[in-house]
């Protein structure tokens, strides 16, 4: 609508006193991406079949309820616990820094739900949120690295995959099994280098896979 307005305007400041186009004024602009006699701002490539508009509705809902159906949001409480007890982690762990006593005290800095109080669980990821995540995927890091050649889901053929290999290089199917999800190049890359650039190997590894769950399970 502002623009069907402006550009009429622009035609009018354009034309002289004798109502005749000012020779140096610019002239107006034409094609699929501009006004015209006949026609208002069109953007190019913009025209959308109706039918196909309408069976991406039918499979995706109208855009208000997609958008926030599709967007990312928080991992649920007891859903990052059976992550972390999939990995390897003991959850009922009770040494003051480990990943299972962080998980069990952080539950409200995790957006847990609060039945006494009768509070949901809150879906939003707050910086307070992914900071605790982060404290407890490091904290995890070691038991995950140990307990990965032995869990079932990262065995073929009863070979069980490691995280990383006799030169302290991160191995693609440990990858794989830590994120569930086949590993890229960008992922083996990344890896590598949050090892190499560590102060000592050990803190490299523990910040690897560490940084991989918080990318993998906080969109990021």
């Amino acid at each position: 609508m502002r623009t069907s307005l402006l550009l009429p305007s622009l035609a009018l400041l354009a034309l002289g006193c004798t109502g005749e186009l000012d020779a140096d004024a610019p002239p107006l602009p034409t094609g699929n991406a501009s006004a015209g006699t006949e026609n208002t701002f069109d953007h190019p490539d913009s025209n959308i079949d109706v039918w196909e508009l309408l069976d991406r509705m039918k499979a995706e809902g109208p855009p208000r309820y997609a958008a926030r159906m599709h967007a990312c949001a928080k991992l649920k409480y007891d859903t990052l616990g059976r992550l972390l007890g999939s990995r390897g982690v003991d959850l009922a762990a009770t040494g003051a820094l480990s990943a299972g006593r962080l998980y069990r005290d952080g539950d409200q800095a995790l957006g847990a739900p609060n039945f006494g109080a009768r509070q949901r669980e809150s879906r939003e990821l707050t910086t307070a949120t992914a900071s605790k995540m982060f404290d407890i995927f490091v904290q995890a890091a070691p038991e995950i690295i140990a307990a990965m050649p032995n869990l079932p889901a990262c065995q073929v053929a009863g070979q069980g995959a490691t995280m990383f290999n006799v030169d302290n290089q991160c191995n693609p199917d440990g990858i794989t099994c830590l994120l569930g999800v086949p590993a890229t190049p960008s992922h083996l890359e990344l890896c590598n280098l949050a090892v190499t650039r560590a102060s000592d190997v050990e803190k490299g590894k523990r910040i690897a896979v560490a940084s991989l769950l918080a990318a993998a399970n906080t969109c990021e």
